[in-house]
């Protein structure tokens, strides 16, 4: 019983500032304002794959990591390559 309360108070003495509910988490940068020479094309199906899922749809800011001025880009372009065929509305 003891053992605990000392390795309790070792861990305290230890971690003052790590509170894993408030950890720092790393912000993801925009591919698209991060690398300038990189241009949003909706002709291009490959650079597209990587804003959408397996199904087809659009992923969220939070997991492509864009802007906000570039996230309506993308999803702008996905929808004019979904218009003319060039990536499917869905996958089966």
């Amino acid at each position: 019983m003891a053992d605990k309360k000392q390795n309790k108070r070792n861990r305290n003495n230890q971690d003052d500032d790590f509170n894993p509910k408030f950890r720092k988490i790393r912000k993801k940068v925009c591919p698209l304002c991060g690398d300038k020479s990189f241009e949003l094309d909706y002709k291009n199906a490959e650079q597209l794959k990587k804003f959408i899922n397996e199904k087809g749809k659009i992923l969220p800011r939070r997991a492509t990591g864009a802007c906000a001025k570039h996230q309506r880009e993308i999803t702008t372009a996905v929808k004019r390559a979904r218009h003319i065929a060039i990536i499917p509305y869905t996958t089966d």
